[in-house]
C-alpha cells in the first residue's frame, strides 16, 4: 500500500526504508538491510504486520537520507538511487564502517553530503533538516548496564520537505523533549519496543507534536521489534490525529 497525502505518497518498504514522493521529488531514508529490498526477508512470527520482501530496484531517488551506520547498507542505496543522487549521511557513519565491514561513504559512486545532528540545508532543490536521535543513559531503551544502543552523536533523524509537505522520519531515538517541537505534515516513528521509543511513547509525542498523519515504521522486522500497530493506532486516534498502517 502507497499512504497518499496532501499531493505526495509515502511508503514504508521494510525495516527503517521508507520513500517520499511528490510529483517531481523522490527522497528515500535508511534504505534496505534484513532482505527487505532483495526479497529475502522472513517475519519471525506469521501474521505480523509489515511490508512484504521484495526484489526493489528502481533507481529512482534523489536524495537518499542515512541516519547512522546500523542502517547503513550500501546494496540498499544501489538500488534505489540513480546516477544523478546525492546521499545526506551523518557525520558519524563514517567512524563506524570499519568495525561493520561496510565501505567508506565516499567510495560510493554518488555525490555525499555528510550532515550533524541540527543542520539545515537545501539538496537538489530538497530543504532538509536534522535533528537529534539518541537513547537517553540509563534510560528505558539501554543495555542492562545503562548504555544506550543509539548515544548521543551516533545518529540523526530527518525533516524532508517534499514538494511543501514536511515530513518527519526521527531515526533510531527515544522521545525527545526537542522533537515536540519539530512542526510537519507526516511524522513517521519507529514503534519498535527495544531500541527506541516504544509505541507508546510514540503515540504520546505524536499527539504533543500533532501533525496531519502519522506512518509508523521500524516494528515486527525481527523478534525483538514486534509490537501491536494496531493498539499503537488506536492511541494515537484518541488524540485526533489520522494513522495509516502500511503492512500490506
Amino acid at each position: 500500500m502507497t499512504v497518499r497525502h496532501d499531493g505526495i505518497t509515502v511508503e514504508w518498504l521494510g525495516y527503517a526504508t521508507l520513500r517520499f514522493a511528490g510529483e517531481d521529488t523522490v527522497v528515500y531514508t535508511d534504505p534496505g538491510r534484513y532482505g527487505v529490498l532483495t526479497g529475502e526477508w522472513e517475519p519471525d512470527t506469521e501474521g505480523v504486520g509489515h511490508p512484504p520482501a521484495q526484489d526493489y530496484r528502481p533507481e529512482d531517488a534523489d536524495v537518499v537520507c542515512l541516519t547512522h551506520v546500523h542502517h547503513y547498507d550500501p546494496d540498499g542505496v544501489e538500488r534505489v538511487a540513480g546516477p544523478d543522487t546525492t546521499i545526506v549521511a551523518f557525520e558519524a557513519i563514517e567512524d563506524g564502517v570499519e568495525d561493520r565491514e561496510l565501505p567508506p561513504l565516499a567510495s560510493l559512486p554518488y555525490d555525499v553530503v555528510t550532515v550533524g545532528d541540527t543542520e539545515s540545508l537545501t539538496v537538489d532543490d530538497v530543504p532538509i533538516w536534522t535533528v537529534p536521535a539518541y537513547n537517553e543513559e540509563n534510560g528505558p531503551h539501554t543495555r542492562p548496564d545503562g548504555t544506550p544502543f543509539h548515544p548521543e552523536g551516533f545518529g540523526c533523524g530527518f525533516v524532508v520537505d517534499v514538494e511543501g509537505k514536511r515530513v518527519l522520519y526521527p531515526g533510531d531515538t527515544d522521545a525527545l523533549g526537542p522533537h515536540q517541537n519539530v512542526e510537519v505534515s507526516v511524522f513517521c516513528p519507529p514503534i519498535g519496543p527495544r531500541f527506541t521509543m516504544d509505541r507508546r511513547e510514540a503515540a504520546a509525542l505524536a499527539a504533543a507534536m500533532e501533525p496531519e498523519l502519522v506512518v509508523p515504521v521500524h516494528y515486527n522486522t525481527f523478534s525483538t521489534l514486534e509490537t501491536d500497530s494496531r493498539e499503537f493506532a488506536a492511541d494515537v486516534a484518541e488524540s485526533g490525529v489520522p494513522v495509516a498502517l502500511d503492512e500490506r
